[in-house]
């Protein structure tokens, strides 16, 4: 069984990226299930619900971040969205759920845990090690399924992250710094592993805002607006191989590709 991880969809032009060529991923890799970080889908900062529906029908689940809430009204719609996640280790007070169990069309069930790093982070959110292992309790015994999208900055935290979950999930995967790293692996208990699955938006950016207005801001520290780069679009994302009767990771590959948005 194969699953499609999409990493963070950046503004429009990541958006009809992944309406154009989600499709046909699914297809080339014989993925029956997909799910994406769309936390900075809409003008490149939070989603609205608008978003996620132009998407929704590419997309089974879409996890999201610390940006979670960057539109306004997101957090009203969020409680009609079933399919949006916002991390689990948020206050329990805020709206939205940070796990789910979803149909996978090609059989089975599929656990989503969508969660925050706190290194480099809000200091608002709880300890994800504990927020992980408190879900895995109350997930059912037969379901071997779980997918966790750890959306941090620190490549140490996501890769404890990973070893603390090893054996106990299929699957591991950082998103939130928009950079694919080379590190993916299945790791030692049969958990795969990525410190970032990288991002879907413009290659020559950074991390999907204009360059030039990027460095200036580095170079005078002078707050500005940081436009998105709609042109352009390179996809990353990962597909993870399991085996459903365990839950085991097999294999995992990633994907980065040069589209014609």
């Amino acid at each position: 069984m194969n699953i499609l991880f999409i990493g963070d969809i950046v503004g429009k032009g990541g958006r009809k990226a992944v309406m154009e060529q989600i499709p046909e991923l699914r297809r080339k890799y014989n993925c029956s299930f997909c799910i994406a970080n769309a936390e900075n889908i809409a003008a490149g900062s939070g989603l609205t619900g608008k978003c996620v529906q132009e998407i929704s029908d590419r997309v089974d689940v879409i996890t999201t971040g610390d940006h979670v809430w960057d539109q306004k009204n997101f957090d009203n719609e969020i409680r009609q969205l079933k399919n949006v996640l916002r991390p689990a280790n948020l206050s329990s007070s805020q709206p939205g759920k940070g796990y789910g169990v979803f149909r996978n069309p090609g059989g089975g069930e599929v656990a989503v845990i969508n969660l925050m790093g706190k290194v480099f982070m809000r200091e608002s959110a709880y300890c994800p090690f504990e927020t992980a292992e408190k879900i895995l309790a109350e997930l059912p015994a037969t379901l071997k399924t779980v997918f966790v999208d750890f959306h941090t900055e620190a490549t140490s935290e996501i890769a404890g992250m990973g070893h603390f979950l090893d054996g106990k999930v299929t699957a591991v995967l950082g998103t939130h710094t928009h950079v694919q790293t080379a590190d993916a692996k299945i790791l030692p208990g049969g958990t795969a592993f990525i410190s970032d699955v990288g991002m879907v938006g413009a290659e020559y950016s950074i991390l999907g805002r204009d360059v030039e207005t990027v460095v200036k801001k580095f170079r005078t520290g002078m707050p500005s607006r940081l436009p998105v780069m709609e042109e352009g679009i390179r996809i990353d994302a990962v597909v993870v191989s399991y085996d459903m009767r365990s839950g085991r990771a097999t294999a995992i590959e990633n994907i980065s590709i040069m589209t014609g948005v």
